[in-house]
Formats: structure tokens, sequence, C-alpha cells
């Protein structure tokens, strides 16, 4: 097939031959450089893909961890609002224990006077 396709430059003067020759190098070289930008092209390409994927994954990260945080920092106010309602009942039956206590002392004061006055 080579032959076939050499065939048609016989009897062609030797510098046409010569510039048909420094035409083909060219060609090659061109085909050889385009594939060598293709093989760049689809390396890029794939590269871009990945940084595509990367960036899309980092996104649904991001995403979660706000949600994630969002719900924490709801449940850290619900905390905070038991903690504070917690604190104000035991303030609130502290006193009501601080109260009884007073009652009790009286109590027993008047008890001890009662008893002193029935002995007598």
């Amino acid at each position: 097939m080579s032959w076939a396709m050499e065939e048609w430059k016989e009897g062609l003067a030797p510098r046409v031959l010569q510039k048909i020759h420094e035409l083909e190098s060219q060609v090659d070289k061109l085909k050889k450089e385009r594939q060598q930008r293709q093989f760049q092209l689809e390396s890029l390409e794939a590269a871009l893909q990945k940084q595509k994927q990367k960036v899309e994954y980092e996104k649904n990260e991001a995403a979660t961890l706000k949600r994630e945080t969002q719900s924490l920092m709801e449940l850290c106010d619900s905390l905070e609002k038991a903690k504070q309602k917690i604190s104000h009942d035991l303030q609130v039956k502290e006193s009501q224990v601080n109260i009884q206590s007073g009652q009790l002392n009286s109590s027993k004061k008047e008890i001890e006077r009662l008893e002193q006055e029935l002995k007598r």
C-alpha cells in the first residue's frame, strides 16, 4: 500500500520531491503534536472532573457540617433553657426548705415552751 501511495510521486523534480518530503514530515510532526495535545486535553479534562467532584464533595461536606452545627446550637440552647429552669426550680425549693426549716425551728421552740409550761 505504501508503494501505491508513493507511485504518484514518480517523475517529479527532485526539488518538488524534497518539498513534498518536507511537507509530509511537517504533517507527521503536526499529527504527533496534535496527538500529544489531545492527550494533554484529555488529561486536563479528567483532572478538571476530579476537581469538580472534589469541590462538590466539599460543598456537601460543608452543608452537612453546617446542618450539624445548627443542630448542636439548637441542642445547646435547649440544654441552657433546661439548666436555667432547673436552677430556678432549685432556688424555689431551697427557698421552701428555708421557710420550712424556719417553721420547724419555730415549732420546736413552741414545743419546748409548751413542755416547760406543762412541767410547771
